[in-house]
């Protein structure tokens, strides 16, 4: 199979009505990346060397998302069905590869592995493959129909006769056709069906007609799940993120309670790995080997280094790269800052724009005051140094290796290596002041309920 050539047609121009949405139903995300980006990497998976996307008129999101994937773009202005969607690639498909697969931006599930068994199924021998599943409830699939071992046709459901619709073998949707008469196959295809459309499933019989193979692949009823209403992009991300969890614990990760995870589509998990319960990773997150998230927090376009622990109830947003060892604690969020290795910033913390060197320690309530109103400024801690609580630092910031800030300080101007710098008021004891402050008080008191 290595030796032919492949293309990937992606039909992504279904309305979604159901969804109830201003958002083209294939933009509609699954592990935080829209379905049709899912589906692009199940296309690119099978060594595509030619990727087109057909949207509906009016999706601009879905043209700007395939082109900036590396796809060819192509709209269907008229939604006359499958076949007439597919033909809107024509140009894309008159030099066409040795195998050219036919699949739906809707179905986020569908792998590679398995558009990749379609292809197997042309190098051996097979003129068109269609891929299939058992339905535990078959209606309002397209059904199968089966004779003598071979693909003899797929009939719609609003199309099938009553014999046909107790078939419980249905039709996924995805399809391989023999690249060279694939244009001749489609351009035959009529409008023969109750909705007067061009069906793309239509080319089986065709194809049945002139002698040539028909085969199907069968995979999972889960795999092929398409989405058209709210509900169903529930249940497949549902699906999703088992498969996940399942991926993660398998390559050495411990979800303390795995039903509350849930990951984004790139979360990278390394060995001994320990996450416990209602933890949310957001795109763009790497868990190194024996790092920890604790419960309850948020994670987006972080990476967390060997033996460092994360939480609970913490937040690391996009840029923050925990070093080996450190210790990011509850109510901490993290932002495009380094943080040192062996550093701690244990408690009630916000450090944006930052860089921290290893072993320092920023105590509770430190935060890095990064914007002015108009622009971010960085700050910039060196290793050793000790932060007093509730200190605000004023960036744009220095402070040196060793450095030590008092308590309570506000700190606007840089600080020397090893030097200690306390922004603060100075304190004023009164003594006896309470008492006269008291009397004073009950002398007002009694003179208010006299004059009444």
């Amino acid at each position: 199979m290595s030796a032919r050539s492949c293309q990937v047609v992606i039909l992504a121009a279904g309305e979604g009505k159901r969804m109830r949405s201003a958002m083209p139903k294939v933009m509609h995300p699954v592990a935080g990346l829209p379905m049709l980006g899912h589906v692009l990497a199940a296309a690119q998976a099978t060594g595509a060397s030619r990727v087109s996307v057909v949207h509906g008129p009016g999706a601009a999101s879905v043209a700007d998302y395939a082109a900036r994937a590396g796809a060819e773009v192509f709209e269907q202005a008229e939604r006359l069905g499958t076949a007439h969607a597919v033909l809107a690639a024509r140009s894309a498909l008159t030099d066409p590869a040795d195998d050219v697969l036919v699949v739906y931006g809707d179905t986020p599930l569908v792998s590679g592995a398995t558009l990749g068994r379609m292809r197997e199924a042309l190098a051996n021998g097979a003129d068109l493959a269609v891929l299939g599943f058992t339905a535990a409830d078959p209606r309002g699939y397209g059904r199968l129909i089966v004779r003598d071992g071979a693909l003899a046709a797929i009939r719609e459901q609003r199309d099938a006769s009553t014999e046909e619709r107790a078939v419980t073998l249905c039709n996924g949707g995805a399809m391989a056709f023999r690249g060279p008469g694939m244009l001749a196959l489609l351009d035959r295809i009529g409008k023969a069906n109750a909705q007067g459309e061009y069906y793309l499933t239509d080319a089986v019989a065709l194809a049945n007609t002139d002698g040539k193979s028909v085969v199907v692949v069968e995979t999972g009823e889960d795999e092929v799940r398409g989405v058209n209403d709210r509900l169903q992009l529930a249940v497949v991300e549902a699906l999703w993120q088992l498969a996940a969890r399942q991926r993660a614990m398998a390559g050495g990760a411990t979800l303390v309670a795995p039903e509350t995870v849930h990951f984004a589509y790139d979360t990278v998990t390394g060995s001994d790995v320990l996450i416990e319960q209602n933890v949310v990773f957001g795109p763009g997150v790497v868990l190194e080997d024996g790092s920890t998230v604790r419960a309850f927090s948020h994670l987006e376009g972080a990476r967390i280094a060997t033996g460092a622990m994360v939480g609970p109830y913490a937040r690391l947003r996009p840029g923050a790269e925990i070093g080996a060892r450190a210790r990011i604690g509850n109510f901490v969020e993290i932002k495009n800052a380094g943080i040192g290795e062996g550093t701690k910033v244990n408690h009630l913390s916000y450090v944006g724009d930052a860089s921290v060197g290893p072993h320092s320690n920023l105590g509770a309530g430190t935060i890095t005051c990064n914007y002015d109103g108009i622009g971010k400024h960085r700050t910039e801690i060196g290793a050793g140094v000790f932060i007093g609580s509730n200190s605000a630092l004023v960036a744009p910031l220095r402070i040196g290796d060793e450095a030590y800030i008092g308590s309570g300080s506000v700190i606007t101007e840089d600080v020397s290596p090893g030097a200690l710098a306390i922004g603060r008021g100075r304190q004023i004891e009164k003594p006896g002041w309470v008492a006269r402050f008291r009397a004073r008080m009950a002398a007002a008191r009694q003179s208010t309920r006299q004059s009444d």
